[in-house]
C-alpha cells in the first residue's frame, strides 16, 4: 500500500513536504479548515515549488467554503506549479463548517460543485448559478496562468454513508475517508460507488424530459486522472513491552479521538447513539471546555486546538476502544496485518496525520509500508 501524510498549513510546511518526498511517500496533503488552520493553497504553492515528484492534495475543500470559480482557479494555479501532481479533495464541509458554528452543505450541492470543478480544471465551460441567475463560465486566459492540460485528481470525502460514495461513482472520482479502519465499511463504500457508476450514454439529458438543473452532470468520458481510495488515520508502533494505551500512544492518536468527541459533543443526536463510556467522555469534554451540548456558541469552546497535539490533562479521554477504532496502534506485525486487510478491501493509500514529531512519524510510516 502507498503512504502519504496530512498536515495543517503553517510556516515551514514545505520542508515537511520535501522530507516526505525524500522518504518516498506518494502524497502530501494540507487540511482546508478556515479559522482553525492556515490556508492550504498558500501552503501547497510553497510545497509545489520545493518538490518535484510527490502528489499534493487539499483534504478537503467544500462548496460551503469556496465558490466553484475560486476553487477551480486555486487548483488550476497549483497545477501550473506542479503539473499533474494535484489532488482535489471535496466534501460537504462537515468539519470546516462546524468549526464556524454552521451545518455542512448537502450532498446535492457537493455533486454540483464537484462537477463544476471537474469541468473548469479540464478547461471546459460549466454552468454557474447564483440564485436565479445562471451563466456559463470558463477560464478566459488559461495559457501561462493556470494549467488545464494536465489532469487534476478528484476524490470525494465519504464516511460511513453511501450518498457521498454514490457521488464518487457518478462523477468517476476516488474516495477519501477519515478514521475508517473497518474493511467491511470500505467494501460497502466501494460497492456504493460501483452501483452509482453510469456511462455517458446513461447520463440524464434535457432532451429526455429531465429538468435542466438535474441534467447538468455529464460524466467525463474516460478520466485521465487516476481513481484512488485514501484513508486518513494516525499511527503508533508500540515498542517492546509498551502498553497499547500508553501515554505515547494516546498522544499520537489523541487528536483523532478528540475530533470524534468534539463532533459528538457538537451533535447530541450522535452522542446519544454512542456506548456509555464514550457518552461519559463526551460529557467530561463539555464540562472541561465550559460549555453544553445545546449552547449556541459551543463551537468556540470545542474546536480550538482541533487536530493538533492534545493537552496532557485530556489523555484520559482517549479511550482505548476509540484508539483502536480510529487509529493504527500495535506492534509492527499487528499494524501490517490491519493494513493488509484494508488493502484487500480496496484502500490504495494510507495517509497519516502526524502531530507529535512529524518527520519521525512520517519516517515510521515509510518504514512500515516498505
Amino acid at each position: 500500500m502507498r503512504a502519504g501524510a496530512v498536515v495543517a498549513a503553517h510556516p515551514g510546511v514545505e520542508e515537511l513536504a520535501v522530507h516526505a518526498e525524500e522518504l518516498g511517500l506518494s502524497s502530501f496533503w494540507v487540511n482546508d479548515t478556515p479559522m482553525v488552520h492556515g490556508d492550504p493553497f498558500v501552503a501547497l504553492a510553497l510545497c509545489a515549488k520545493a518538490t518535484r515528484r510527490i502528489r499534493l492534495g487539499v483534504g478537503v475543500t467544500s462548496p460551503a467554503l469556496r465558490s466553484a470559480p475560486a476553487a477551480a482557479s486555486a487548483f488550476a494555479s497549483l497545477n501550473a506549479l506542479a503539473p499533474g501532481r494535484i489532488v482535489c479533495g471535496v466534501g460537504t464541509g462537515n468539519t470546516a463548517r462546524r468549526t464556524l458554528g454552521m451545518p455542512p452543505t448537502t450532498v446535492a450541492e457537493l455533486e454540483t460543485f464537484t462537477s463544476a470543478l471537474q469541468d473548469l480544471c479540464a478547461g471546459r465551460p460549466t454552468e454557474y448559478r447564483e440564485g436565479e441567475r445562471v451563466r456559463d463560465i470558463r477560464f478566459l486566459h488559461a495559457d501561462g496562468q493556470v494549467n488545464t492540460a494536465d489532469p487534476v485528481e478528484f476524490v470525494v470525502a465519504a464516511l460511513h454513508g453511501p450518498k457521498a460514495a454514490a457521488v464518487a461513482g457518478r462523477r468517476a472520482t476516488g474516495l477519501i475517508s477519515f478514521g475508517l479502519l473497518d474493511p467491511a465499511a470500505w467494501q460497502a463504500l466501494h460497492e456504493a460507488r460501483r452501483a452509482a457508476r453510469i456511462t455517458p450514454y446513461e447520463a440524464p439529458r434535457v432532451a429526455d424530459g429531465v429538468p435542466p438543473h438535474e441534467a447538468r452532470h455529464p460524466i467525463p468520458h474516460a478520466p485521465a486522472a487516476p481513481v484512488n481510495s485514501y484513508l486518513v488515520t494516525a499511527l503508533h508502533v508500540l515498542h517492546d513491552g509498551e502498553a497499547p494505551d500508553s501515554e505515547a500512544a494516546r498522544d499520537a492518536t489523541g487528536h483523532l479521538v478528540l475530533s470524534l468527541l468534539d463532533f459528538a459533543a457538537d451533535n447530541p443526536a450522535v452522542a446519544d447513539q454512542l456506548p456509555p463510556d464514550v457518552r461519559e467522555a463526551v460529557r467530561s469534554l463539555l464540562d472541561r471546555r465550559g460549555t453544553t451540548a445545546t449552547a449556541p456558541d459551543r463551537y468556540t469552546r470545542l474546536y480550538p486546538g482541533y487536530l493538533t497535539r492534545i493537552a496532557p490533562q485530556d489523555r484520559d479521554l482517549v479511550l482505548p476502544a476509540l484508539m483502536h477504532t480510529l487509529a493504527l496502534v500495535g506492534t509492527r506485525e499487528e499494524i501490517r496485518t490491519r493494513v493488509t486487510a484494508l488493502e484487500k478491501a480496496g484502500v490504495d493509500e494510507l495517509l497519516v496525520q502526524p502531530v507529535i514529531d512529524p518527520p519521525t512519524e512520517m519516517a515510521r510510516l515509510a518504514e512500515l509500508l516498505t
